[in-house]
């Protein structure tokens, strides 16, 4: 995120780049970075004849440099953006003759999702020494709730830490669509005002009691009024709660679980560490070792792992999903 900021800020105060090549696992900051270029680096007046959008399915890398070495029109720069260029990815290399000679007045932007441009590669070279190199990694789902606790800051909001994993644990890790939510609640939050479980169920239609990870606190606690009350509710909503997404949840949650198990140092700075997890989350894993030995652990992870075959169809033959839940719950608890 700070590397972001430091392209940005740069890109503001007109240190600009020939070449920009953005690439890794998370789209988001691609966008971000190549939809700030698109928007500032020329003025709206000087858009129309010098900026220029391609995609990697529909162009060659010979095209692409025949565009980049045009002069602007009326303009001091023009500005070219390759969208998808991971399409590109057996010719890429190629690229590198011209970005070892970049056109001063062009700015080339490559948006190279989903994959990493090989280390060994020349352009990886040719990019370091004449333009800036940006990789966008996947964050880890314990990374995540802060992310967003700092996207809302910068934006003049506060949220609570039950609210942002309830949003990590439906949206996942994928950040455009965490964002895309975001969004939608700062238009009807008042701005100051902390963002609270109540306000993800109400907008985004997430239940704050309802949910694999109140699921999960239940389970651990080993409250079985609570996790049967959660689980009626799945069955009552199959397309909410998918089986299969709950299954594989509490897998990790016991795998996680195993793992604490085997650690020496149990203070919660290591244990948020060692099992990657929010600190929020590790007075959940203290009580659940209480709660489940670790010969037991081994035990529920293997009869997950059967349940998550018959909620694939393997030996369940005609199981509903209320019966996968409650043979679930009976076989945890």
């Amino acid at each position: 995120m700070d590397e972001v900021k430091q392209i940005v800020t740069d890109i503001r105060n007109g240190k600009i780049s020939p070449v920009y090549f953005l690439y890794g696992e998370e789209p988001y900051y691609i966008d971000k970075i190549s939809e700030y270029i698109e928007k500032n680096v020329l003025t709206e007046e000087e858009r129309g004849f010098n900026q220029m959008v391609l995609y990697g399915k529909e162009v060659i890398i010979e095209a692409i440099v025949g565009n980049a070495k045009r002069f602007p029109m009326m303009a001091d720069r023009q500005v070219i953006i390759v969208k998808e260029a991971q399409h590109l990815s057996r010719t890429i290399d190629n690229l590198s003759q011209y970005v070892d000679n970049p056109q001063p007045t062009t700015v080339l932007v490559l948006c190279y999702k989903y994959s990493k441009l090989d280390k060994r590669k020349k352009l990886y070279k040719s990019v370091q020494k004449k333009g800036v190199l940006f990789e966008s990694k996947k964050l880890y789902e314990n990374q995540v709730s802060d992310w967003i606790r700092k996207i809302l800051q910068g934006k003049g909001y506060q949220i609570a830490p039950k609210a942002a994993i309830l949003l990590v644990e439906f949206l996942g890790t994928d950040l455009s669509r965490i964002n895309n939510e975001l969004e939608k609640l700062q238009l009807v939050v008042p701005k100051g005002r902390e963002i609270t479980p109540s306000d993800i169920e109400e907008h985004i239609g997430i239940s704050k009691d309802y949910n694999n990870f109140e699921l999960k606190k239940a389970i651990g606690e080993r409250n079985v009024v609570k996790a049967t009350r959660i689980i009626q509710y799945f069955a009552q909503n199959p397309k909410d709660n998918p089986f299969v997404v709950t299954v594989s949840l509490l897998h990790n949650f016991f795998s996680q679980l195993l793992q604490y198990h085997g650690l020496a140092d149990h203070s919660p700075k290591n244990v948020a560490s060692a099992l990657r997890i929010n600190p929020y989350f590790v007075n959940e894993f203290q009580t659940a070792a209480r709660n489940y030995p670790m010969k037991k652990v081994s035990h529920v992870i293997s009869q997950l792992r059967e349940l998550d075959l018959k909620g694939k169809g393997v030996g369940a033959y005609n199981m509903t999903n209320s019966d996968l839940l409650k043979e679930l719950l009976v076989k945890i608890i």
